[in-house]
Order: C-alpha cells, then sequence, then structure tokens
C-alpha cells in the first residue's frame, strides 16, 4: 500500500464532514463544537434576505455565462419553494449546517440535484452573510420610520391640543419657569426628530452591496457586481473586498442610534413616570398601559414607561457588545464577527416594541390641567418675569435680580407668590414698582410674552406643531 493510500482519509469519515468544506477534514466535527459554533437557531431569520441574496447572484452568474437559463431556472423555482416552505414553518433546520446559507443551499441540492451546488459559484458565506445582515437592517429600518411617524404625529397633534395648558418649567427639578404642556411635548419632538435623521443616515451607509467580495480578495469568476447591486436595489457595491466581508459598522451605527432613542425615550419616561406621581398629578395614563399590584389594591403602575426606561439599558449593552467585539477584530472576516446578529436583532425588535408603546400611550394621555396650574403658581415661577420688568423700567439685570431674590424672601417669609402680594409690599423693594405689574405677574401672562420662535407662547406652540405636522407629512 502507497503512502498516498496510508494518508488518505476514511471514507466513511469523509462522508461524515461538513459537506460545505469537509474534503480538508479527517474527521467530523464534534457535537459540541458543531453546536457551540452553529449559527443557524439566530441567523435563519435572515433567510427572505438570504434567498434574495441567491436569487440576484444566479441571475448574475447567468448573465455572465456561469450558468445557463435552464439551470437559472431550475435554481430560480427550487429557492422560491424553499422560501414558501420557511414562511409555512414546514422547513427544517439543521444544526450540522451550521447557518442559514448552508441550510438553504443544502435544502436545494436535494431539490434540484448538482445545479444547487452551482450556485455558490464566485461566493463565499462572508461576503453572503455581510449581504444578508445589511438586507436585513435595510428592511427593518424601513420598517421602523413609519413607527417614528406615528408616534411623532399623535404628540405633535397633542401638543397642539395642550398649547395653552399652563405647567412649570424646571430646572434642577426645582420650579424655574411657566410653560406650556405643548411646549414641552414639542420639545420630546424635536428629539424624535433627530433621531429619526439619524436613522436615515445609517441606512444611507449601510446600502451598499458586499456581494462580489467572496472571502476576502473577490474571485476569479466573470462577475457583475454592479448587476448584483442593482438587482439587491443597493446604491452601489462596496469598494474594497477586504473591507467588505468584515465591515460591520452598519450595524454598531444602527445601535448608536437606537441607544440615543431609548435615550430620549428614558427621559421621557421618567418625566412620564413621575408625572404620574401622587405627588404630582399631572397626567394620567389610560388603564391599559398601566397594571396594579398584587398586595396594593390601590396602585395604579405606569408599567410601560417604566419598562422603556429599563430596556435602554439593553439596547446601551446591544452597542457596547458590538464595539467590543469589533475592536481587536483584524482583517478580514472572523468567527467573532458571527456574534454581531443576536445583539442587533435584539437592538431593533427593543426599538420597534418601545416606538409601538409609545405611539399608542403618548396620544392618549389626559393632563390634568388645573394639577398642572397650581403647581406653575407655587414656586415663584414668575421671578424673572418680574426681574424683566424692572429693566424694562430702567434698571439694571443685576439690580432687578437683587430686588427680585429680596422679594422672593419676603414671599418665603409671608407664604405669599409674587403674583399674591399687594403693590405696596411690592414697592416697598423697588419703587419703580407700578399697577402693570401684575400684568406680567400672571402665569398666563409669563407664557404669553415670550413669543417668538422657539418660545412656549401657545401662540408659537401652534405654529411649531404645524410646522412639525408638515414634516411628517413631507416624508416620502
Amino acid at each position: 500500500m502507497s503512502n498516498s493510500d496510508n494518508n488518505s482519509p476514511k471514507t466513511s469519515e469523509v462522508e461524515h464532514t461538513n459537506q460545505s468544506w469537509g474534503g480538508r477534514f479527517n474527521e467530523p466535527v464534534d457535537a459540541f463544537v458543531a453546536r457551540f459554533t452553529a449559527s443557524v437557531n439566530f441567523d435563519q431569520r435572515l433567510a427572505h434576505q438570504d434567498i434574495q441574496g441567491s436569487l440576484a447572484h444566479a441571475k448574475m452568474l447567468e448573465s455572465a455565462g456561469v450558468l445557463d437559463s435552464n439551470e437559472l431556472a431550475l435554481i430560480t423555482s427550487g429557492l422560491q419553494d424553499i422560501e414558501q416552505q420557511i414562511k409555512s414553518g414546514d422547513f427544517v433546520w439543521s444544526v450540522e449546517l451550521e447557518d442559514v446559507h448552508m441550510n438553504i443551499e443544502a435544502a436545494l441540492t436535494e431539490r434540484i440535484g448538482i445545479v444547487g451546488k452551482k450556485l455558490h459559484t464566485g461566493r463565499s458565506r462572508n461576503d453572503q452573510v455581510a449581504t444578508d445582515i445589511r438586507l436585513w437592517l435595510r428592511d427593518k429600518i424601513d420598517d421602523i420610520q413609519p413607527l417614528f411617524t406615528h408616534l411623532q404625529q399623535g404628540m405633535i397633534e397633542l401638543a397642539s391640543t395642550e398649547a395653552d395648558t399652563i405647567m412649570p418649567g424646571f430646572t434642577h427639578l426645582q420650579t424655574a419657569q411657566p410653560v406650556t404642556f405643548g411646549h414641552h411635548l414639542l420639545a420630546w419632538n424635536e428629539m424624535l426628530e433627530r433621531d429619526y435623521g439619524r436613522l436615515l443616515d445609517c441606512r444611507k451607509r449601510l446600502n451598499q452591496s458586499p456581494l462580489g467580495a467572496a472571502a476576502l480578495a473577490g474571485t476569479t469568476y466573470p462577475i457583475d457586481r454592479e448587476f448584483t447591486a442593482t438587482e439587491l436595489k443597493f446604491d452601489r457595491p462596496t469598494e474594497n473586498s477586504l473591507d467588505s466581508v468584515s465591515d460591520r459598522d452598519f450595524a454598531i451605527e444602527f445601535c448608536a442610534f437606537a441607544s440615543i432613542l431609548m435615550t430620549h425615550m428614558s427621559r421621557m419616561s421618567e418625566e412620564l413616570i413621575l408625572w404620574t406621581s401622587a405627588q404630582f398629578q399631572f397626567i394620567n395614563l389610560p388603564d391599559r398601559f398601566c397594571t396594579g399590584s398584587s398586595i396594593m389594591p390601590q396602585k395604579k403602575n405606569p408599567d410601560v414607561p417604566e419598562l422603556v426606561r429599563g430596556k435602554t439599558g439593553r439596547v446601551n449593552g446591544h452597542l457596547i457588545a458590538l464595539l467590543t467585539l469589533m475592536k481587536s477584530q483584524p482583517l478580514a472576516y472572523n468567527k467573532d464577527n458571527q456574534e454581531d446578529k443576536e445583539p442587533l436583532f435584539d437592538a431593533v425588535d427593543t426599538v420597534m416594541d418601545c416606538l409601538r408603546a409609545f405611539g399608542d400611550m403618548i396620544p392618549a394621555i389626559e393632563a390634568n390641567r388645573e394639577s398642572m396650574y397650581e403647581a406653575a403658581r407655587r414656586g415663584f415661577s414668575t421671578a424673572t418675569d418680574l426681574a424683566d420688568y424692572l429693566v424694562g423700567k430702567g434698571i439694571a439685570f443685576r439690580d432687578s435680580h437683587e430686588i427680585v431674590g429680596k422679594s422672593v424672601a419676603f414671599g418665603i417669609e409671608q407664604n405669599k407668590d409674587l403674583s399674591e402680594m399687594t403693590l405696596a409690599e411690592l414697592q416697598q423693594f423697588s419703587d419703580q414698582i407700578d399697577e402693570d405689574v401684575f400684568e406680567v405677574l400672571t402665569l398666563e401672562g409669563s407664557v404669553a410674552a415670550r413669543n417668538h420662535l422657539g418660545g412656549t407662547a401657545p401662540e408659537q406652540v401652534r405654529a411649531a406643531a404645524s410646522r412639525a405636522l408638515q414634516g411628517i407629512k413631507s416624508r416620502s
């Protein structure tokens, strides 16, 4: 027996190695290692996009003369049948076949024979998965956009309704100046508007096709990357094959967007939670967004905003996970990249759920206008208005500040708001104060006086709400 015969792997062993790369191996992968390295349990979510990419690749191979028209027809029909089987839940996924790509390719070969094995010509799982994830995330971004619009529209319409509703504005959680509830809601909308812009930016940068980069260096086959990019509605192919298969910036960027969005929604949640408390009583959330206590029958807990606040940490964690995943990876593809999917998938799911919850809840908020008004009346919220009044009388602002400070100290001592003091009481601090001061010390006068772009005057709030709604309607 020759040395070559001695060194040849046993037929039985070769037959049980992975069909996608078994030729190099003399024994099958350990069962635990097969489970440990497999990704099919989670990357099967990419099945639709994987088939999309394969159909485009097959069309390109036929156009390039690598496949004939009959082979293309067989592959197309086979992939379409497999997709229907997956949709119906009848497809059997195999851990031994590692991932969604090999499961689909193996099923295709089983259906149409050796032609199925030609589909992988000029392609690697490296560029295949990079393409699939981009396609999947692009689809999800397109699904997220209307959730944004629904939430923002409801928020803006509520702001318009509550344009005249006076509430305290806070700094340091201390009463600062009167504002309107509508103005406060539009501040939230500004946050969301910036988040929406970041989402669109992310989509723009991810919309490049890695397909054709192959394993890392491209391929010797006469492929047409512009063809597949156009077929898959990418803006263009990626420029560099090494970068194409290993880049996960788009996933990191999405999670960065998601983290900022969730931070904004957490800030909103914190305010909603405070406002529903007995200590504030600013708003009422409908029962359908709340739960009760198992022991305290009086409780009505704002669970939806609380959970959104909590999920912010979850999404922030996914961003850190992806940054950490990529920080030490050399070019090009490494098995580490497999760990990109679960954080991204969960971040997408969480963002969509939170937007959906807020989109239904925010328009249903009921303002307790009397409680808001009374809270705004406490805490000397019109003190700045008095200072501005004195400046209008020719007193320097720093001197006005001193005068009003003394007036507030007197009010604390006497348990009186500025608006409750008599003219004589106010004049003991400045003889420049006249009867007309009471026009600026009212809450209504205070908010109405801030009648400029970006101000809290009801007129400005309604105008800002109208502009915001027009912006929403102009989205394509």
